[in-house]
């Protein structure tokens, strides 16, 4: 049985103490931290920038899943890169050419990954699959925490395992959005190999027994 990769969601800590909550999940055996990077123009809402990673990256051995919700990843994602991040993840929707952003980004020596929204078919994704180290499967709206799980968005999941598997493309799935006991299990059965959670995570009282949960 495969491993599942855990990445609590920074975006459901406590913005005043996040060098501690990090540190908390870390030791409850978290897998990496994934950063959501909005711009309040891409998404509605408006997080942090790459000065805050960096800060973030003195305090974590983790891997920096970091999340670019942004309209112009093209432009800011080497801030990102030299702040500590180890993932990079932009949008499809967000870029004319996403094939060229993906290899540019790998080119500097970190992963790079396509996060598509509810609304984008796979099918807009396909051809770039080979050129990915992860691909983000938004099963929310991007913009906030806490919403519910949208169960339309698990035809893509399979729909990725398949490309993957047939092509034997070294590309992770990665899902977000209200992941919790319940929903993590449907996205690990469709193929998922990596899972975001925020609320269920940071809202536990027991924040190990959430992760091993999810696992």
């Amino acid at each position: 049985m495969k491993k599942i990769i855990i990445a609590p969601s920074i975006l459901s800590a406590d913005f005043a103490n996040l060098e501690r909550d990090i540190g908390i999940v870390e030791q409850a055996g978290a897998d990496w931290i994934h950063v959501d990077v909005m711009d309040g123009h891409f998404v509605p809402n408006i997080t942090i920038g790459a000065p805050v990673v960096k800060s973030l990256r003195k305090t974590s051995n983790l891997i920096f899943d970091v999340h670019l919700m942004i309209s112009d990843p093209a432009k800011y994602w080497a801030d990102f890169q030299k702040a500590g991040a180890d993932i990079i993840v932009f949008h499809a929707e967000a870029v004319e050419n996403p094939k060229d952003l993906l290899k540019t980004i790998k080119a500097s020596g970190i992963k790079s990954g396509v996060s598509i929204k509810p609304d984008t078919p796979v099918s807009q994704i396909e051809d770039i699959i080979p050129f990915a180290d992860i691909v983000l499967v938004m099963t929310v709206e991007p913009g906030f925490g806490g919403q519910s799980f949208m169960n339309a968005m698990v035809p893509k999941i399979l729909r990725l395992r398949q490309i993957i598997d047939a092509g034997k493309y070294p590309c992770i799935i990665e899902v977000d959005g209200g992941i919790n006991a319940q929903t993590s299990k449907i996205c690990v059965q469709a193929g998922a190999d990596a899972l975001v959670s925020g609320n269920y995570i940071f809202g536990a009282p027991n924040i190990k027994q959430a992760i091993d949960c999810l696992r």
